[in-house]
């Protein structure tokens, strides 16, 4: 058995109380959220809702299931989610792997102009000129396009691009492959981790991004259910700019229980797939980091 000195034991002790005091932490809004979400009105507005539902109720979750604009803005950040990340990640792979390359010329100055983007915008209203310029404010592309490269994915998949042996590329070349070849089924396949990184990345800013929708799209049928939850929590309701109403009940929980509900309708989506990538995700933040 191996020997474990008093200050070891200690350390160990101290560790796990200090992991768990980040654990509760981190924990804890999300907890109280869920609480309230399930609690009436009353009960919440007296302070009674702490780590349990008070007054169990459905009321919340049923006054914001019944808004049509809801389920409109669910469809519309699925759409923005899924088509962003893929235009934003072939994107992201088509311009890290020449650059991971020793040998293209001009790689330095390319890299500089990416870095210097993350430092230098080009500012809010400029930006709002150039998208209505070139045709694209009140249209989905507005929200997919303007991200469609992020300059820390690109760093980070170059990055990892570069860890990759030499060697497997030569050697698929020497097999005939041309360079797409090679990254297609040597590259990529062996990328995954950082695929499943940047991915989580990507569709996580695609998922949460309200504010691109507030300065581009005017039309509520474009928007997402991050903007609905923003005008729930703003003490307005996507609901009634289509002249809908809520029942009595629902209208009661407005203040808090239905912002409750809302934001946990809207990270549920995350927290479900969060466990299945979490293995890639840890695995490819680490090797990008010390490689790196």
């Amino acid at each position: 058995m191996k020997y474990e000195s008093k200050s070891y034991k200690a350390f160990k002790v101290l560790d796990v109380v200090i992991l768990l005091l980040i654990a509760f932490i981190t924990l804890f809004p999300f907890i109280y959220l869920f609480s309230i979400s399930f609690s009436s009105s009353k009960a919440v507005l007296a302070g009674g809702v702490n780590f349990y539902p008070v007054d169990f109720n459905w009321g919340a979750y049923k006054g914001i299931l019944e808004q049509s604009n809801f389920w409109l803005g669910y469809k519309n950040t699925i759409i923005y989610t899924v088509f962003g990340t893929l235009i934003s990640l072939f994107m992201t792979i088509i311009c890290a792997y020449p650059l991971s390359k020793k040998n293209l010329v001009g790689s330095s100055i390319f890299l500089k102009l990416i870095v210097f983007t993350m430092f230098f915008g080009g500012g809010l209203i400029p930006t709002y000129l150039l998208i209505q310029k070139i045709g694209l404010v009140n249209t989905r592309y507005a929200i997919l396009l303007p991200g469609a490269i992020n300059a820390y994915n690109v760093l980070i998949m170059k990055t990892f691009f570069q860890g990759l042996p030499e060697s497997l590329e030569e050697a698929a070349k020497i097999d005939g492959l041309n360079q797409i070849g090679v990254l297609i089924k040597i590259v990529l396949p062996l990328s995954k981790p950082i695929i499943a990184t940047i991915t989580l990345f990507i569709s996580v800013g695609f998922w949460n991004d309200w504010f691109s929708s507030l300065i581009f799209l005017n039309n509520d049928k474009l928007y997402p259910v991050t903007l609905f939850l923003r005008n729930i929590i703003m003490g307005t309701t996507m609901a009634s700019k289509s002249g809908q109403t809520m029942d009595a009940s629902s209208a009661q929980s407005l203040p808090q229980t239905l912002q409750a509900a809302a934001t946990m309708l809207v990270v549920l989506p995350i927290l479900c797939v969060y466990p299945f990538v979490q293995k890639y995700f840890v695995q490819g933040v680490m090797i990008g980091s010390i490689k790196g």
